[in-house]
């Protein structure tokens, strides 16, 4: 008994001592993995020590081994063979996950290396490059089933030995740089074993889909898009399939018709051919036979014509259909009442013509209805109010007619409305104050009547969210010329190439300017209101309710062309985030309230009133041309002619002699006092003279340097020869004119060049304002970085003011960029250190800088190029020191395309604003242009391979050097990250000086 006891001790003994040398195995491996990161302030709670299975992102299995690692987003900034020769040898490990980590390095393997349990290898959204064929050294990794190494470097070169038979399940190969015809068949030169997902998108291959692809009989997931795919769709390869489920080929350049086979494909879901050159009609039995479970169709951005199918409605199980961007025509079919699931009918731009079905009210699912640019007739369905789940109603650009339902206030998930360009008549429901969740109201251009009902705007400070989630769309303003009605317009946008806007313009009657464009999402920290309101072109009477004052987050206010009376409510003053206001061509009368100064607004429009008074001689107003106050005949002062007082000042007799009674009043009661201020002020002219006569005595700056105050500047270059050099600022001399702003070349008898940026505004008339500029100069002339355009000082005068800058030969990036010559110079290593140094100086400014500065205003027409076309940061006519303790809230400033989107909504400044324009700029930098047709689809992908072919400047050779590839691609995934849509998620300025200095 006591042998058997001693025994069963000896073995649990041994077992105890065996697990924890094992687990010390793992442990090993990890640290082992750890002291080999050059960072060593990452993973800090990986110590010997520490149990292993509370070291961050390990997971462990019930007998306490290691069974999952998860570092998604830690900067780990190391090889893919540390990983392989370490973490991956932890022998129970099932799952490994290392998402944007910058992981560097190819994939190969020896078989040691490789856990024999590992079922899931998610590299993706790292800088892993070398061939596809480095795939085969995973054939070691026996139970390997997913694969992701998606958003890397890979490519497709030597492609001569076959792919080795692997167990993969699923494979997502998505957004690298694989191009090229070989690509495929290499892929499926072996058949496609256990394969059940495929994902190539976001490369570059081309060529047609191997016919071969139809003998991977267990494919459920195959996505094709946003390459350059090229014939006509293999249906009869796909039909073969009879387990698919998602099929997508969007974005490439498919063509022919939709053939009848797409209703064999018994287990398709999901269907996306958008984006491509499919001609014809939609097949009538596209949703006939065993076809029922589609549930998503997108077949937007195309060439398909003829009528919309009825038998459409047999795919009962809808959720999504976008047939948006192409030609149909005919009626929206009554049928679509049976499909009870749908949520998403978008079907804008095309020539449908008919009523708006009021059988489709059936369908209380529906969640978006947006059917825009139409040729529809007919009024707004009485019963549209059923469909309680609406939440996006885009009916503008038709011929509807009639009133607005009343009852469309009971749509309490209603976020935007948009009924401009039809005949609508009426007056505006003042209903639509219920709609709590109202976001973006456009009724422009419409025959409304009668008054702007103050319970429009009782839903302030309800809106807790937008409740539209998911969507892409695309705000475009309008360029404002006299056929161009409406603030702009707000599109859904999923699936359509923006370089196919082209087509929009022969449908909209001006040109447009891509504002922003992102994803639906919340934009409320908290309580909020509207953020859009376009009236204008109605026929709206009656005067500005005061009500609207309280919808502080509104952005966009438009009543323009109205027959509205009264004075401007003093309570706009409350419209605190209002970017553009736009009140002309009305019959306002009064003056212009002084309280509105204290708005931001980016441009305002009050011209074609019965204003009188005084302009503010105070910011904002003071920005803006003549024209904006023009056709007012009683308004006077900058920027229209001066105020007088006399004759000209028209008045009847009546008020005359009222007038001179109530001189005589106050001049009997203010006399005496105006004396006793006379003596007083005797006295204080004789103290300032005092005072003036002991400044005479110091020293005292001479004739060549202070009649201005050029800080920082040995020179002290007096105002009076800065005139000269520049010959009272003729134009002859301007070399450039921004919005605060014109800049003038003035070169100096010693020969020394300046660039004096003379300010629009008359500063010296507000000494208050003085000493503010004054302050924020003196900060700004303290800058000292190597890439910033050095500020030696500025005049105030009161003829004009104007700041003093390093001159820089080459000009701005924006003109190199747009100058053949100078584009074809600026070669790939200049433009890398260009974008270096630009972020380098940003760093500067938001993280070395006390208090930060935030530019707002980065483009590359702020982006100055010396003779050696280095690149320099420069006008800080809107940048602002940023308190960290203040809301920093403000309306939109900077130019359009670089503006972050959240200032669309929330107009809280903060560094990342700056991020997101350097973004911008990047893309511009290695483009050779405004990424704008681009930047749909970058928002949504990291595409290197569709970058290397469609977004590099063309005018420069292709890059060949490996080094230089890479730091294109590198700057490439830093712009990527700067562009998101939210803010959280882009770095910092010094995460990306970092990342670019490696």
């Amino acid at each position: 008994m006591m042998i058997m006891m001693n025994t069963l001790c000896f073995i649990n003994h041994f077992l105890f001592h065996t697990l924890l040398l094992v687990v010390n195995g793992d442990s090993q491996q990890l640290l082992l993995f750890k002291s080999s990161l050059e960072n060593p302030n990452l993973l800090q709670n990986w110590l010997p020590g520490n149990n292993v299975c509370n070291f961050t992102g390990v997971s462990c299995a019930a007998d306490t081994r290691v069974s999952a690692i998860d570092l998604t987003g830690i900067y780990l900034n190391c090889e893919f063979s540390s990983i392989s020769s370490t973490l991956l040898k932890v022998s129970t490990l099932e799952s490994f996950v290392a998402k944007n980590c910058n992981v560097t390095g190819t994939i190969v393997m020896r078989s040691s290396q490789c856990s024999n349990v590992l079922k899931v290898l998610d590299m993706s959204e790292n800088r892993i490059s070398g061939s596809v064929k480095d795939m085969r050294s995973l054939s070691g990794c026996l139970n390997l089933k997913t694969l992701i190494l998606s958003g890397n470097l890979i490519e497709a070169s030597d492609l001569t030995k076959p792919l080795a038979a692997l167990t993969l399940e699923v494979i997502d190969l998505s957004f690298n740089i694989i191009s090229g015809q070989e690509f495929m068949p290499w892929m499926l030169s072996d058949g496609c074993g256990e394969l059940l997902e495929f994902n190539v998108s976001g490369n570059n291959i081309s060529g047609t889909v191997p016919v071969s692809l139809k003998s991977c009989s267990l494919l459920q997931v195959v996505d094709l898009s946003r390459n350059s795919f090229s014939g006509e769709l293999p249906m009869d390869t796909f039909s073969n399939l009879s387990r698919l489920k998602t099929l997508n080929l969007g974005f490439n350049n498919f063509t022919g018709e939709l053939p009848e086979s797409l209703s064999e494909m018994t287990n398709l879901e999901r269907f996306d051919v958008s984006s491509n050159r499919i001609s014809g009609e939609i097949p009538a039995g596209i949703c006939q036979g065993g076809t029922t479970r589609l549930q998503v169709l997108y077949l937007q951005n195309n060439k398909l014509t003829g009528f919309i199918p009825e038998t459409v409605s047999n795919c009962s199980q809808l959720v999504s259909l976008d047939l948006s961007f192409n030609y149909f025509t005919g009626k929206i079919p009554e049928s679509f009442q049976y499909l009870s699931k749908l949520q998403d009918l978008i079907i804008w731009m095309n020539l449908l013509t008919g009523e708006i079905p009021e059988e489709l009210m059936q369908v209380q699912t529906l969640e978006n209805l947006i059917l825009d640019f139409n040729y529809l007739t007919g009024s707004i369905p009485a019963r549209l109010s059923n469909c309680t789940n609406l939440n996006w109603i885009s009916l503008s650009n038709n011929k509807l007619v009639g009133e607005i339902p009343a009852a469309l206030g009971g749509l309490s998930n209603l976020a935007i409305l948009k009924l401009g360009n039809n005949s609508f008549s009426g007056r505006i429901p003042g209903e639509l104050g219920d709609c709590k969740s109202l976001v973006w109201l456009d009724l422009n251009t419409n025959q409304l009547s009668g008054m702007i009902p103050p319970e429009l705007f009782k839903q302030s400070g309800f809106i807790a969210s937008w409740y539209l989630t998911g969507k892409q769309y695309v705000y475009i303003k309008n360029d404002g010329s006299s056929q161009c009605h409406g603030s702009g317009n707000i599109l859904e946008f999923g699936g359509i190439r923006q370089v196919d806007l082209q087509r929009f313009s022969s449908r909209h009657p001006c040109n447009v300017t891509r504002v922003y464009l992102g994803i639906t999402q919340p934009n409320f920290n908290h309580n909020g209101s509207m953020i859009f309101l376009d009236l204008s072109y109605n026929k709206l009477e009656g005067g500005i309710p005061k009500e609207l004052g309280s919808m502080y987050y509104l952005n966009i206010l438009n009543l323009g062309h109205n027959n509205i009376t009264g004075p401007i409510p003093e309570e706009l003053s409350g419209l605190k985030n209002a970017a553009i206001m736009d009140l002309s061509h009305n019959r306002l009368n009064g003056s212009i309230p002084r309280s509105l100064s204290g708005l931001s607004l980016g441009d305002v429009d009050l011209s074609n009133n019965n204003l009188s008074g005084v302009i503010p001689a105070s910011a904002p107003f003071d920005t803006f041309p003549a024209d904006r106050f023009s056709n007012n005949p009683g308004l006077c002062g900058y920027p229209l002619p001066r105020c007088r007082m006399g004759p000209n000042n028209k008045s009847n007799g009546r008020q005359e002699a009222s007038h001179a009674e109530q001189l005589v009043h106050y001049l009997t009661i203010f006399l005496p006092i105006i004396g006793g201020l006379g003596f007083l002020l005797l006295g204080y002219m004789f103290y300032k003279n005092h005072k003036a006569t002991e400044k005479k005595n110091q020293p005292e700056t001479k004739r060549h340097g202070n009649v201005c105050s050029v800080l920082n500047y040995d020179g002290k270059i007096a105002y009076e020869d800065f005139v000269t050099a520049t010959e009272d600022f003729d134009l002859k001399y301007c070399v450039g004119t921004g919005g605060y702003g014109s800049v003038y070349e003035a070169k100096l008898p010693d020969g020394k060049i300046f660039a004096l940026k003379k300010l629009h505004r008359f500063e010296a008339q507000q000494p208050a304002f003085n000493q503010t500029f004054e302050n924020e100069i003196k900060v700004l002339t303290n800058l000292r970085h190597k890439n910033i355009v050095r500020l030696y000082g500025f005049c105030l005068h009161n003829k004009c003011n104007f700041l003093v800058y390093e001159y820089m030969e080459k000009g701005s990036l924006f003109c190199a960029l747009s100058n053949s010559e100078l584009a074809v110079q600026m070669d790939w290593f200049k433009r890398l250190n260009i974008i270096k140094g630009v972020a380098h100086a940003l760093a500067y400014m938001h993280h070395d800088c006390n208090p930060p500065i935030v530019h707002r205003d980065i483009s590359t027409n702020n982006i100055l190029l010396n003779s050696e076309l280095e690149g320099f940061v420069a006008d800080f006519g809107i940048a602002r020191l940023l308190d960290p303790d203040s809301s920093n809230q403000t309306a939109v400033a900077g130019t359009l395309g670089y503006i972050a989107p959240e200032l669309a909504y929330n107009m809280i400044v903060t560094e990342k604003c700056d991020v997101y324009s350097f973004g911008v700029v990047v893309l511009e930098t290695i483009g050779g242009k405004h990424p704008g047709d681009l930047l749909s689809s970058l928002n949504y992908s990291t595409s290197h391979g569709a970058m290397l072919e469609n977004i590099l400047d063309k005018r420069l050779p292709y890059p060949t050097n490996k080094s230089i590839v890479k730091e294109i691609m590198r700057v490439y995934d830093v712009a990527l990250a700067c562009i998101l849509t939210d803010p959280k998620g882009r770095p910092t300025m010094r995460n990306v000086s970092q990342e670019l200095s490696c």
